[in-house]
């Protein structure tokens, strides 16, 4: 029996020209032997499994090639280049950096440097995965990488440059090795599977790269490991089976169901999904992947961008077609948070449904619009609301009758008490507030309408007259009429219909007047003590809505403060202005005498009384009490 070699070393590329994939860097090195064009040393980085170790031996056995041919390629009959195939070539020195990184085998390496090759042009060192070399064996290794014989080359491969010293970087030939794309993938696969006599449908070898994600190597292990899974048959059934790979038709069916709103099925069909063994992050990493394929397809420009086998690039334009952009682009954002909370979700499977959920209710949820060349959210309701008021009523037509049910009556003048109705008289407070507030217009109204509808469904009260929605008839009132007129002349006799009148400056007369007349009411509602501060108060007024009162006391600022919303309800009443604020000033005189209890705070008190009860200290000893001040 003999040994099975796997496809990646088996079909190696063994010249330039069956590198795959690599052509700008093929190129380059051919034309630079044909030309005597050499670097000292080179530096191959890029993926993994693209070329690059295949790149530094196919170089090192071309420059000691002694036939080349025109196109820059080593003629593999020559007496090195059949010592190169046999691996019996002593000019060729090939050194894994991954387990030989200390600054010894560097030195090694150096020492072998020196001496010249015996058959042959060149000495060629390949160092691989170079960037695990220590910071030591970088530094012994700077200065013969600089000035090396003529005869040596170097050529260094990494995956990782950024982990190279800037000094080595310097001293090399960048080199930079790109993906494969896929069509590069599917042809050498499709070559080697005709050489192998493997039945393989191209559908089936797509798959293989696009997994492989441009890495030659990964694409032919598994092209190894499904050929002998499928017992040398490759179809898009098995390969899926054994790549453990969801389906696309699954994806099409459950955005069908999202788009449609048919929750149940998207659930059924996630619980069928979720039992063929596939973890919640891999269904929304592979349903995000689909949406972006989606989006990708709506333009015929883009769609060369699509991530897929061809045998689903028509369902997925037809599909694109029927889906709106805000929708893709919003469930795009759903997936993308919940693919990042995933990790920190308890309940994972809940949490995979809850997507499903939100992308199912997403097309009546969100839509995308483009406002002063942004891209916002807006929300979307049934229907549009206007803004909902619910007119306060002043305390003086709100009166308790003797059940203690509320009765609204209406701003009109009243017609005389009956037996059955007595109506209490309002108090200062109450006729301050109601001076404050005013029916100005029709939209107040049939405010107070609304308000005396709902307090009549809520509590049985007396029947009030509901007059109808003011509408302004332009025709009705005349051309030489206003709105203030035509109300008056239909509903002047149910509701008092005063105009909004202009503010009056605020002037010093006036409210030196409004001041003393609530000394009075203060002396008449036996209040001493806060009429006579009101009567020694000084005012000042400081701009057009603000004015100050100076008083000599904290106790005297005190009285003041309390009656603050009373007074200014009839400043506001006065001036037509309820803007209008004051400040209350303590004027720095003699030391006040206030007395010893306003004085102290809790804590003083508590030790004063403790000082003069000395059993006060020891009950909270003895019963172990924590006082809090």
């Amino acid at each position: 029996m003999d040994n099975f070699v796997v496809s990646a070393r088996k079909y190696r590329p063994q010249n330039f020209n069956t590198v795959v994939g690599q052509s700008h860097i093929t190129t380059t090195l051919k034309n630079a032997i044909l030309n005597n064009h050499l670097a000292h040393a080179f530096l191959f980085c890029g993926p993994r499994g693209v070329g690059k170790t295949t790149c530094a031996r196919i170089l090192a056995k071309t420059i000691n090639c002694t036939n080349i041919s025109k196109e820059g390629e080593a003629c593999n009959e020559c007496a090195s280049c059949t010592s190169f195939e046999k691996g019996a070539s002593l000019n060729i020195h090939e050194l894994d950096a991954a387990s030989n990184n200390s600054v010894d085998d560097i030195r090694t390496l150096v020492e072998q440097v020196r001496f010249a090759p015996q058959a042959g042009k060149y000495k060629v060192y390949i160092v691989d995965e170079v960037h695990m070399l220590s910071a030591s064996a970088f530094n012994a290794f700077l200065k013969t990488l600089e000035e090396p014989p003529p005869y040596a080359i170097f050529i260094l491969a990494t995956t990782e440059k950024h982990k190279i010293l800037p000094t080595i970087l310097s001293r090399c030939q960048i080199f930079d090795f790109k993906r494969i794309t896929s069509n590069d993938t599917v042809e050498h696969l499709e070559e080697i599977v005709g050489k192998e006599h493997i039945q393989a449908e191209r559908n089936a070898l797509q798959l293989i790269a696009q997994k492989s994600e441009g890495c030659m190597r990964d694409a032919l292990s598994i092209l190894d490991k499904i050929v002998s899974f499928s017992n040398g048959a490759l179809t898009y059934k098995n390969t899926l089976e054994h790549l453990n790979i969801l389906d696309e038709e699954y994806f099409f069916k459950l955005i069908e169901y999202l788009t449609s709103q048919e929750l149940t099925k998207a659930m059924l069909l996630y619980d069928e999904i979720n039992q063929k063994g596939f973890e919640g992050d891999t269904v929304l990493s592979e349903l995000a992947s689909f949406i972006r394929n989606l989006l990708v397809c709506k333009d015929p420009a883009s769609a060369g961008l699509l991530e897929s086998i061809e045998g689903w690039r028509d369902q997925y334009i037809k599909t694109a077609k029927e889906i709106s952009t805000p929708y893709l682009v919003s469930a795009l954002n759903i997936l993308n948070e919940a693919e990042i909370q995933f990790k920190m979700a308890r309940n994972k499977r809940l949490h995979v449904e809850m997507a499903i959920i939100k992308l199912n209710f997403l097309a009546q949820a969100i839509e995308l619009s483009l406002e002063n060349d942004q891209i916002v959210k807006k929300k979307l309701v049934d229907a549009h609301y206007p803004i909902r008021l619910k007119k306060i009523l002043p305390l003086s037509q709100i009166t308790v009758n003797a059940e203690a049910k509320l009765v609204i009556e209406t701003p009109v003048a009243k017609s005389a008490p009956t037996a059955s109705t007595e109506t209490a008289k309002p108090s200062y407070n109450e006729t301050a507030a109601a001076a404050s507030t005013t029916v100005a217009s029709s939209t107040i109204a049939a405010s107070t309408t609304a308000a005396v509808n709902s307090e009549a469904n809520a509590k049985p009260a007396i029947p009030v007259p509901i007059p109808k929605p003011v509408a302004y008839d332009s025709k009705e009132a005349g051309s030489n009429k206003n709105l203030l007129a035509v109300l008056q002349q239909k509903y002047g006799k149910e509701y008092s219909i005063e105009e909004v009148k202009e503010s009056i400056p605020l002037s010093l007369d006036l409210l030196q007047k409004c001041w003393d007349e609530y000394a009075v009411y203060l002396e008449a509602n036996a209040k001493h003590a806060s009429a006579g501060t009101f009567k020694v108060a000084q005012l000042k007024i400081e701009d057009e809505w603000h004015f100050s009162v100076t008083v000599g006391a904290l106790t005297a600022q005190k009285f003041v403060e309390q009656e603050r919303m009373n007074v200014l309800e009839k400043v506001w009443d006065l001036f037509q202005n309820r803007t209008i604020q004051f400040d209350i000033l303590v004027e720095a005189g003699e030391q006040e005498d206030v007395p010893l209890h306003m004085r102290l705070n809790s804590k003083q008190k508590y030790d004063r009384i403790a000082e003069q009860y000395p059993l006060v200290t020891a009950l909270k000893k003895r019963c172990n009490l924590e006082v809090y001040f």
